[in-house]
């Protein structure tokens, strides 16, 4: 247990005084009914309670030490169970995202069930947004700001081809640098890169998942397999949603009729390599049941908490516990 106003504990002293001060009162009131029992005052005290008498003032000092403590303001670790976790959603934001097989577009498809699945998030998850065509960029960092969060997915819209190792690697690179402890700008610290991590087992990364939101089709490095190892690698699971139908749409870019796919090979095995899952989303309102599924842990994580109330409450038990013994006993308080 530690202290938040330690100073106040010095208050502790008294507890001790005020004990040598009850057993000098003691004594000295025996002292004075041996001097005086010649007039019958010591045939009254036989009648006085034993120990009993002594009940009712030994409460009255462990709940005053009791206040003082919690005049310190003590804070002590407590486990407490929370639902918490780093959740990346990572949209392909290629042209074929602009097919309509999914009314009234696969994007807007997908921003409806992401904005739904956002709005269902308790304030200990953290989600992030990134972005990804021929590249990968990070949109938004993870934040339980929900306003912020509505407003990066409301930005987006269908650009150009797809690379999914892309949108693999801008996720990890998020949630690396909303773990990594914050450093000055100005460091005298050596530069020298530092070895890359040791591979760790699949989903060891139990707080940080990526949601990847794709048509599948791959269309530009790097290739999406050595991504999805390398999160892998890290232990970070990836959920990969395919949209859109096997059979795909027919899009009009430039003057030219392409039909786009969906890639379900290639997404099924980026969710068996890191230890994620693969679903298909062939409607909106299947996309929105799919978010149902990927949830964030629920964790049990220590922490530091203010005890002040509960033991400041455990001393006015005390006292008011002292109060009534030494009524019911002596018909007197202490």
């Amino acid at each position: 247990m530690s202290f938040i106003w330690p100073a106040f504990l010095a208050l502790l002293i008294v507890i001790p005084l005020l004990a040598a001060l009850y057993v000098w009162w003691l004594r000295r009131r025996q002292r004075m009914l041996a001097r005086y029992g010649s007039f019958g005052l010591a045939g009254a005290v036989s009648q006085q309670p034993g120990l009993r008498r002594h009940l009712p003032p030994a409460l009255f000092l462990a709940a005053l030490a009791l206040l003082i403590v919690a005049m310190s303001r003590p804070e002590a670790i407590v486990s407490l169970p929370r639902v918490e976790g780093t959740v990346i959603l990572a949209f392909d934001v290629s042209g074929s995202m602009a097919a309509n097989d999914l009314e009234p577009t696969r994007m807007e498809a997908a921003k409806v069930a992401a904005r739904d699945f956002v709005e269902r998030q308790p304030p200990g998850v953290l989600v992030g947004v990134v972005a990804f065509s021929d590249g990968g960029l990070s949109v938004q960092a993870p934040s339980d700001d929900q306003v912020k969060i509505l407003a990066a997915i409301n930005r987006l819209a269908p650009q150009r081809g797809t690379s999914l190792g892309s949108g693999i690697l801008a996720a990890l690179n998020t949630i690396a640098a909303s773990e990594a402890p914050a450093t000055s700008y100005y460091s005298n610290k050596d530069l020298t890169p530092t070895p890359p991590s040791t591979p760790v087992a699949k989903g060891a990364h139990r707080s940080a998942v990526i949601v990847l939101l794709t048509d599948g089709e791959n269309t530009a490095p790097p290739d999406p397999l050595e991504a999805a190892q390398a999160a892998a690698d890290r232990g970070v699971r990836v959920y990969a949603v395919g949209i859109g139908s096997a059979e795909g749409a027919i899009l009009n870019i430039d003057g030219f009729s392409i039909r786009s796919r969906l890639d379900e090979a290639t997404l099924r095995q980026i969710a068996q390599l890191t230890g994620g899952a693969y679903f298909n989303a062939t409607d909106a309102a299947e996309l929105r049941a799919i978010y149902q599924n990927i949830n964030p842990q629920f964790v049990i994580r220590p922490q530091a908490m203010e005890v002040t109330s509960l033991v400041a409450g455990a001393g006015l038990l005390m006292l008011l516990i002292g109060g009534a013994l030494s009524m019911v006993w002596l018909g007197r308080l202490p």
